[in-house]
C-alpha cells in the first residue's frame, strides 16, 4: 500500500511540473509575434531558409530552424549552426527551439515542420507553434506509409498544421482546392503563389540551382510581412543552400566533361521529373544523359516510384540509368518492367563513389549530364560530396 501511495504522489508530481512547462512554453511562443511554420512534401528546407534570409534583410529579428537534410539552427545575423541529437529525430526538438528563440527575443521564428504521423503533425502546430502563418509548398506522393496512399489522403495529413483564423500560403498547383477548404474550414485565409511571379531573370541571383515555386513562395511571405520585394530578394540570393539543394558540379578529367547534379533530395517522383524538366528546358543537357539512381532497402516503394518514372516517362529521354546502393537487382527488374531497356541499365550493387566516377567516365565520349536521384541516404551524400570534390567549377 505504501509503495502505491509513492507511486501516485509521483505520477500527480510529474503531471504537475508538466503543466507548468506547458504553461511556460504558451507564454514563450506566444511572446514571438511572427511565427512560420513551413510544411509540405518538397521545398520545405529551402523556403525555410529563403523565408528567414529575406526578413532579415528586411531588418526582422528572425530565427530560423531547418531540418532538411541535416538540422540547422539559423540565429539573426544569418549565422547556421548544426543541431546536435543524441538519438534520432523527435518533434520535442521544436520545444527547445521556442524556447531559445523567446530568450534572444526575436520577433520572427521560421520552422521547418519536421512531422510526419498525422497526430505530431497536429501536436507540433497546436501544442507547440501555434503559427500566424501557415506555409504549404506542395502535395506529392511521399511517405505513403504514414501519410496516406493518394494525394488528397496525403494533404489531409499535412493539412493539420494549418492553423485557424490566419494565414496559409502555399504554390500547391495540383489539388490545390483540398488545401483552400481545409483552411476554409478553419477560417483561414488562403494566399495561392504562382511561381511566373518571379522571373527567369530574378532567378539568375542565385548561386545554386533553386526552383521558382519556392522563391515565389518566400517573397509573397515576406510581402505579406512588408518586406519589400527587392529587399528580400537581395537578401535570399545571400541565403546558404541546404545540403539537399539542387546543385551542378562540372568535372574535367581525361580531355572529358561530366555534369553532376545533384538532386537526391528531390527522391519522390513528381519532384524528380521537375527537376529534369527544369534542366532539360531551362539549362539543357551536355552529352550522354545519364541518371544514377540511389536505392535503399528500407525505401523500395520509392525506388519503385522512381523506376516506373524512368521506365514510363523517361525512357526515350535517357541513354543510361545506373543503379547503385542495396536492393539494386530488385530495381533493375522493376525499371525493365516498366518499359526500360535492359541495355540501358548498369547495375553497379552496393559501391563506392570512386567506381561510380570511374563508370560514368568511362560511359563518356567527351560530354555527359548525370542527374543524381532517389535518396542522399545510404551511398547518396558521400557520392554527391566525391563528385563536388572532383569539380573545379560550381555553375549556376
Amino acid at each position: 500500500m505504501y509503495s502505491f501511495y509513492i507511486l501516485l504522489i509521483m505520477i500527480i508530481t510529474a503531471a504537475i511540473v508538466g503543466l507548468i512547462e506547458f504553461v511556460r512554453h504558451q507564454k514563450r511562443i506566444y511572446s514571438i509575434p511572427i511565427r512560420i511554420h513551413i510544411n509540405g512534401t518538397r521545398g520545405k528546407s529551402s523556403v525555410t531558409r529563403l523565408v528567414g534570409a529575406g526578413l532579415r534583410a528586411g531588418g526582422i529579428s528572425t530565427i530560423t530552424k531547418v531540418t532538411g537534410t541535416f538540422p540547422r539552427l539559423i540565429i539573426e545575423d544569418g549565422t547556421e549552426t548544426y543541431i546536435y541529437r543524441k538519438s534520432t529525430a523527435n518533434i520535442i526538438e521544436q520545444l527547445s527551439i521556442v524556447k531559445y528563440a523567446a530568450l534572444r527575443k526575436a520577433q520572427a521564428l521560421v520552422m521547418e515542420c519536421m512531422a510526419l504521423q498525422p497526430q505530431y503533425q497536429w501536436i507540433t502546430e497546436n501544442q507547440m507553434i501555434h503559427s500566424n502563418i501557415s506555409v504549404m509548398t506542395n502535395i506529392r506522393l511521399d511517405h505513403v506509409d504514414v501519410m496516406g496512399h493518394s494525394l488528397p489522403e496525403i494533404a489531409e495529413t499535412l493539412g493539420k498544421t494549418i492553423p485557424r483564423n490566419e494565414h496559409l500560403f502555399t504554390s500547391e498547383n495540383v489539388i490545390p482546392h483540398t488545401l483552400k477548404e481545409m483552411a476554409d474550414k478553419r477560417d483561414t485565409e488562403s494566399h495561392f503563389v504562382d511561381s511566373k511571379s518571379v522571373t527567369l531573370e530574378e532567378m539568375k541571383g542565385f548561386s545554386y540551382i533553386e526552383h521558382r515555386e519556392n522563391v515565389a513562395l518566400a517573397l509573397a511571405i515576406c510581402q505579406h510581412l512588408e518586406v519589400n520585394r527587392e529587399t528580400a530578394l537581395k537578401g535570399m540570393y545571400q541565403a546558404v543552400p541546404d545540403a539537399g539543394a539542387l546543385m551542378c558540379f562540372r568535372v574535367k578529367a581525361f580531355q572529358k566533361q561530366l555534369f553532376f547534379y545533384n538532386a537526391f533530395a528531390a527522391n519522390d517522383p513528381d519532384s524528380t521529373l521537375m527537376v529534369w524538366q527544369k534542366i532539360r528546358d531551362e539549362i539543357g543537357f551536355e552529352g550522354i544523359r545519364i541518371v544514377l539512381l540511389n536505392t535503399r532497402h528500407d525505401r523500395l516503394d520509392r525506388a519503385r516510384q522512381l523506376a516506373e518514372m524512368a521506365g514510363k516517362k523517361l525512357t526515350d529521354e535517357i541513354d543510361y540509368l545506373i543503379l547503385m546502393g542495396q536492393s539494386t537487382d530488385v530495381v533493375e527488374n522493376m525499371s525493365v518492367n516498366y518499359g526500360l531497356s535492359k541495355k540501358k541499365i548498369i547495375n553497379l550493387g552496393w559501391t563506392t563513389p570512386q567506381k561510380v566516377f570511374e563508370k560514368v567516365l568511362f560511359i563518356t565520349e567527351k560530354n555527359s549530364t548525370i542527374i543524381a536521384i532517389g535518396n542522399m541516404g545510404g551511398m547518396g551524400a558521400e557520392t554527391a560530396e566525391y563528385f563536388e570534390n572532383r569539380s573545379s567549377i560550381k555553375n549556376d
